[in-house]
């Protein structure tokens, strides 16, 4: 053999590597089998059968429901479906799974866990967040896998009947194998999907606020038999990375959060899971919880296979502003000054996009560490920098000024003036205060769960974003002379009802006169099951949930309760000498944002440049409209896709719209009805040669009402 030709030999496997890598590359987008579409996050579908040309002919096709919306308790959709082999998979406001014909939106099965499983931990009539499904095959055995609960259900994918040999008779406690004692009963559950490399079902989950919160490791379990096959410690345990930077030894013993609840990414062809993180409980008081706090507000990649720590890069330090991460990363190839580079595009609450090297971390441009305010609370000790991308440019506006005050009268804005001079801060990351500070874009983003849709052919980026101001405003956690439902109302309920028991208005309800529309014993029982966004105190002894109901209903306490079950032992509750005020819109008195349009926009961001492209609003109030306003948008949840087609497909807005944008231009091309807000992503599939769009349409958030359909579209016939 010529020197030649063994020079070939030895450089065949490198060039079958380089081959095999370009192959793999790209995933099929013509299929939308995954939540986000594809593991690699990017909602994008390679379908053109509907384009530019043609999308004024989408006309609804049909509608599903399973007529189980909570219209007082303001139940919700969030999910984005999954469609295989001609089926839609996806869940209730219920949380009941359920299995259509894709084409013709009628049911093949569908499977209730409370009315499947006694031991469930999920009574008929508790709704639970759920947003989409997780499949899973080997040819011959096909499975869906979705949370209810704390439990994580494995459903028969053609029968819709638990598959009896997976963990405990066909689910798995998402409680148990926590690595360390989390209390009786922790609050944990699953509320985006997991994700499946080979057979291993990767998830997160989401946990409670509070500082006595369940730890958020991730965690892999067989496909086949539910047995935990690797877990990965958020906040580190002695001997692993990470560990070393926190002051406290012991945190990981005591202190929880540090979760993935917003989904997350693979690369199959690498063999890396990326998996963004959430802060350490409790979110606002860090006094606790010294130093940055690793593994939080961080994007973290783990080797798929084994869970073992490749890299990280953390986009806050010691957060104090609830700035999780929202969404799973887009995995995209991006070009930049001509050199192509797998990356992975990060957003984030601040309308910050992190452009990651995603083979191991480094910033694909500058990110700066910013000089930002240590002026604390007494005993906290807030990081004196943070990391702020010079590029791309943000998509939400980064500041909230008295010049950015608006509203349809001048009696309105003078009064949303005073309310302003109130919030002594006004800069990004000034810690939170007795005086207030200002958290714009708000605590739901800018960036939020409905995630990023991102072209692959131009490395365009889709991002819908809520730009509404919220205060945060600090107090002293009230101890002497409180009653113990007093002290337990604070723990656990006045961050969401506030301190006064008068909630918010939309989000979280009034607690003020509740004796009025329930009784006792059904109080207790939205304790302990929990309901939509609220979670479950399942954990809180019998006795605790008697005085907090007690309490909140203006009735006197029997008995006190003991000084051991109300943190005045020393639990890590009762360290904790501050609490919020509450989440504070900046709303006038009509119910509209008290900061200049537009409140909710699409935003499409060049990741080849960095460069935002254009912003249009997304949402309209029709009587201001008619008032000569320009459409302003409005605070939304959920997220676009994008199209070969040419377009980027929206719901997210209050309105109770669908709409189709132009993708290179931004131009709205078409808008459709819904029967109740669509507060949810949608998904773009084909059957039999036609082409859909589908959308969940729950409300049930910002004064929307609660719906409990599904809607799908396709072109005139």
């Amino acid at each position: 053999m010529s020197r030649l030709s063994k020079k070939y030999i030895r450089l065949l496997p490198f060039v079958l590597l380089v081959f095999s890598s370009c192959k793999n590359e790209t995933a099929d987008y013509t299929k939308w089998e995954n939540y986000a579409g594809t593991k690699d996050g990017m909602r994008y579908s390679a379908l053109d059968q509907i384009d530019t040309t043609n999308v004024t002919g989408l006309q609804e096709v049909w509608r599903f429901s399973t007529h189980d919306k909570d219209t007082t308790g303001k139940s919700q959709i969030q999910c984005n479906p999954i469609i295989v082999n001609g089926t839609l998979y996806g869940v209730s406001p219920a949380s009941k799974l359920f299995a259509l014909d894709a084409a013709a939106g009628t049911p093949r099965w569908i499977f209730d866990p409370a009315g499947n499983d006694s031991r469930s931990g999920r009574n008929p009539g508790n709704f639970n967040i759920t947003r989409g499904v997780t499949y899973w095959t080997d040819g011959s055995d096909s499975r869906i896998f979705y949370s209810a609960g704390k439990k994580i259900f494995a459903v028969a994918a053609g029968a819709g009947t638990l598959i009896k040999n997976f963990g405990h008779n066909g689910w798995i406690d998402l409680s148990e194998q926590l690595g360390r004692d989390a209390g009786p009963n922790p609050y944990i559950t699953g509320t985006t999907p997991g994700i499946i490399y080979k057979d291993l079902l990767i998830v997160g989950s989401r946990v409670a606020e509070t500082a006595d919160a369940a730890p958020g490791d991730i965690r892999a379990y067989d496909v086949r038999t539910g047995a935990l096959r690797w877990t990965f410690h958020t906040i580190p345990h002695p001997g692993e990375k990470g560990y070393e930077t926190w002051p406290d030894t012991a945190a990981w013993r005591k202190l929880g959060g540090a979760n993935c609840w917003a989904g997350m990414s693979v690369d199959e062809q690498r063999g890396v899971v990326y998996v963004p993180t959430g802060s350490v409980a409790g979110d606002f008081y860090g006094g606790i919880r010294k130093g940055t706090n690793l593994f939080a507000n961080s994007i973290v990649a783990l080797d798929a296979e084994t869970g073992n720590y490749l890299w990280h890069y953390q986009t806050v330090h010691h957060d104090l502003w609830d700035r999780d991460l929202p969404a799973n990363p887009n995995l995209v190839t991006v070009t930049v000054n001509g050199k192509k580079a797998a990356a992975l595009a990060q957003i984030t609450k601040q309308g910050y996009i992190f452009l990651l090297d995603r083979t191991n971390g480094k910033p694909i441009f500058e990110i700066r560490e910013m000089p930002v305010s240590t002026k604390g609370l007494p005993g906290e000790e807030p990081w004196p920098t943070q990391p702020v991308p010079v590029l791309p440019e943000p998509f939400a506006r980064q500041q909230f000024t008295a010049a950015d005050i608006f509203s349809i009268d001048e009696a309105g804005k003078a009064e949303l003036t005073e309310r302003f001079r109130k919030i002594r801060y006004h800069q990004l990351f000034d810690p939170p205060s007795k005086e207030g500070s200002w958290i714009f874009p708000g605590f739901d983003g800018g960036g939020e769960w409905g995630g990023a849709a991102v072209d692959p052919a131009s490395a365009v980026l889709y991002v819908f974003s809520s730009e509404l101001p919220w205060s945060l405003t600090m107090v002293d956690v009230p101890r002497r002379n409180a009653s113990a439902g007093q002290r337990l109302y604070n723990q656990h309920c006045a961050s969401c009802h506030r301190p006064d028991l008068r909630g918010d208005g939309s989000s979280f309800p009034s607690l003020a006169n509740i004796a009025d529309r329930l009784a006792p014993a059904a109080i207790k029982a939205v304790i302990r099951q929990g309901r939509n966004r609220m979670p479950s105190f399942a954990g809180l002894p019998a006795e605790e949930i008697t005085s907090l109901v007690a309490y909140i209903t203006h009735q006197q306490e029997k008995e006190p309760v003991s000084d051991q079950l109300t943190g005045a032992s020393g639990t890590i509750l009762d360290q904790v000498p501050y609490m919020m005020t509450g989440y504070n819109r900046f709303l006038d008195k009509n119910g509209y944002p008290g900061i200049r349009p537009p409140w909710g926009t699409l935003n499409a961001v060049n990741l080849n440049t960095g460069k935002l492209l254009w912003k249009v609003p997304v949402g309209e109030y029709a009587e201001l409209t008619r008032k000569g306003i320009p459409v302003t948008g409005t605070e939304g949840y959920g997220g676009p896709i994008v199209t070969k087609g040419g377009l980027v497909f929206i719901a997210a807005s209050k309105d109770k719209k669908i709409r189709a944008f132009d993708k290179r231009s931004g131009k709205q091309l078409w808008v459709a009805d819904l029967p109740a807000a669509g507060f949810a992503t949608p998904a773009s599939y084909m059957v039999r040669g036609v082409q859909y769009i589908v959308i969940a349409c729950g409300g049930g958030k910002i004064g929307a009402a609660s719906g409990d359909e599904y809607v799908a579209f396709a072109l005139k016939k």
